[in-house]
Formats: C-alpha cells, structure tokens, sequence
C-alpha cells in the first residue's frame, strides 16, 4: 500500500514521543497483542508504513536539523525510550511564529522556554507540496489560533490531510468542516485525548455516576505539569478553548448538564521539576439512595507526551 508521508508542525513533546515510538515499535508483529498499542494495523498500514518527511518548528535548536536530531533539543523533555533515532532525512523548516509562542516564555530560562530562530519563515503551502506531505499533524502550542488557521489554509491549498491534536477548533468548527468536506480534504481532531488520561479517566467516573443513579453534584479535574504546554498554558487567554474541550467532555457524558460554578476542569499550576509528569487530581461529589452522599477522589499521574 506504500508508505503515508507525514509532516509535523511543532517539534515538541508529543513529536517526541511519536517519533520515538515509530522506532521503539519498528517491526511490529499486526497479529501481535502488543502493549501500548490498540491498533497494530488500521486500515491495512502498519507502524512501519509511516514515514517522517519533514517538521515545522520556530526554536533556534530545532529548525534545520533532522526531525530525529530535533525531537532531543531543549526545552523538550519527553522520556527517552531509544538510544538514537535513524536519521531521517527530514528537515526541520522555520514556521511562522504568530501567535506560536507566549508572552509567558520571556521570563523563563533558555532551557525551559522557546528560543526563536532568526530565520526566514517558509510559504507553508509550497513547502508541504516540496516535502510530499500527506498528512500534517498539528502539534502546536495550545491557544495557537492564527498559526494552526494559516496552517489550515495552507492544508486546503496543497490538498494535505490534517490530525488537529490541540484544542483550537477546526474540524469541529461547522465552517472549516465544510471547507475541508468541499475540497474532499480528510481533517481529525481537535484535542486528541490520551490514552489513558484524565479527560477519559473523568468521562468514565462521570458515566458511572449516571448510570448507577447517583446524581452527580459537583466536579472537578485540576491538572499540574512541567512541561512547555504547562507552563504556556499559565497564560489564561490561552487556556479558554482548553478549558472548554476538557469541560464539554465529561458533560458530554451527564443527562443533564451542571451549572459552571458546578465543574471546574483544566490545567491549573506549572511545576517545572515535575518536567513531562502530568499529575490530575479528579473528584466527584454526589448523592444515591436516600439522598446519601457519595465521593471519589482520584490522583492520576503519566508521562504526558507518550501518554
């Protein structure tokens, strides 16, 4: 069926562990039960059918290496679970910055923050066609509205397939999604949960509330982490679209929704030393019989960007 050319916007954490994680499972057996992976083969491609063409980053540390080379630059911080990556002869290419890097950074260390290269920024649309990319994968900071629009419309030109992995609204906004749908372009999103997280974690607790009749009070899910996301994410204009695809999420899963001084869910605290460790802290208040109280209280904790 031939290789699927993937280009990344955003050479950061998740890049990370995704790149790393096409290595680490190189060869996998589709037949195999294999750990960490639902799907060894979806569609009929396997984990070796897919193939880094090229990345799209701003950082002086990144932009012109080779996407495996970049993935370990600072500020990352995302487990390594392999020695070395193969070099894979794709480019990492300067991206407009935009509305790509918080204000927030500034005050932060060389280590921790973004570092922009003095570079020329390249025509997004021309360079996904150059690269053969197929399918882009939006892995930009969180509230990156104008960069992840001008990616968008740089998508529609070159005919390039999207995986929208943040919460900035594109497929599930009726006027992209009927863009997308026009020129017959595939679009996924928006904020890919984890696979095993505190959105899906709460979502199944809050179900459980529901379908064992006990009817559900409060809520809550506060979420602290060191890594970039985390500490962009202290910039609360940044964190509305956030805040609402975490919230809608587990209302999603109540007959009636709560009032919003009834649930409150989102990042709350940047922990630098807490690096790509993303902990939550998840409670329910409810009652059941006889009007009876019932409470969970729950602490998660993942490695963010693999999970």
């Amino acid at each position: 069926m031939g290789s699927i050319k993937v280009g990344i916007l955003g050479v950061g954490n998740c890049a990370s562990s995704l790149v790393q994680g096409l290595t680490y499972y190189a060869g996998a057996d589709g037949d195999a039960d294999i750990p960490g992976l639902m799907h060894p083969v979806l569609g009929g491609y396997a984990i070796d059918d897919i193939e880094i063409v090229c990345g799209f980053d701003i950082d002086a540390r990144k932009v012109g290496k080779d996407v495996s080379e970049a993935i370990f630059s600072p500020p990352n911080s995302a487990m390594r679970v392999v020695e070395e990556v193969t070099p894979l002869d794709a480019p990492v290419l300067m991206a407009p910055v935009m509305d790509g890097v918080s204000a927030l950074m500034e005050e932060k260390g060389e280590e921790r923050r973004f570092v922009v290269a003095d570079e020329d920024p390249v025509d997004a649309a021309t360079a996904l066609e150059e690269h053969g990319v197929e399918v882009l994968i939006n892995y930009l900071p969180v509230g990156s509205q104008q960069a992840t629009e001008h990616w968008m419309e740089a998508a529609l030109e070159a005919g390039v397939s999207v995986i929208n992995c943040i919460p900035v609204f594109i497929a599930s906004d009726p006027k992209w999604a009927e863009r997308f749908e026009h020129e017959g372009v595939p679009i996924l999103g928006d904020d890919i949960k984890s696979q095993v997280g505190a959105t899906i974690a709460h979502r199944v607790l809050a179900n459980l509330f529901e379908a064992r009749g006990v009817h559900l009070d409060h809520t809550y899910q506060l979420n602290v982490g060191g890594n970039t996301d985390f500490l962009t994410l202290q910039d609360e204009s940044r964190l509305e679209t956030k805040r609402t695809s975490k919230t809608e999420s587990v209302q999603s899963q109540l007959k009636e929704r709560l009032n919003d001084e009834d649930i409150r869910i989102g990042p709350s605290d940047y922990v630098p030393f807490l690096n790509d460790n993303k902990v939550a802290f998840i409670r329910l208040e409810g009652r059941g019989f006889t009007d009876a109280p019932v409470e969970i209280e729950m602490r998660l904790s993942v490695q963010d960007s693999p999970n």
